[in-house]
């Protein structure tokens, strides 16, 4: 057996508990794990989530995210993830 269809069943489970599985590369390292999966966090936890998780969309001076990248943070907060855009001069 493949890692496929293992793989295909457990991003079917995380995407069945209201989540998303998404495949994780680092480019510059080896030996992270294939996927990041992202679970709706309760209300009452956001709070301590975004203590150690948070998404950082890093722009240039002035710059605003681009529609598909709106549409992305739009799905992570609604997961319950904070999305940071950062745009220093």
């Amino acid at each position: 057996m493949t890692e496929t269809p293992v793989e295909k069943a457990h991003v079917e489970s995380i995407e069945a508990q209201g989540g998303r599985s998404l495949k994780f590369t680092v480019p510059a390292e080896r030996g992270w794990p294939d996927r990041l999966d992202l679970l709706p966090v309760e209300p009452e936890h956001i709070e301590i989530v975004s203590r150690y998780v948070r998404f950082t969309e890093a722009k240039a001076p002035g710059k605003k995210p681009e529609a598909h990248q709106v549409r992305r943070h739009t799905e992570l907060r609604g997961l319950g993830f904070v999305v940071n855009v950062v745009d220093r001069k």
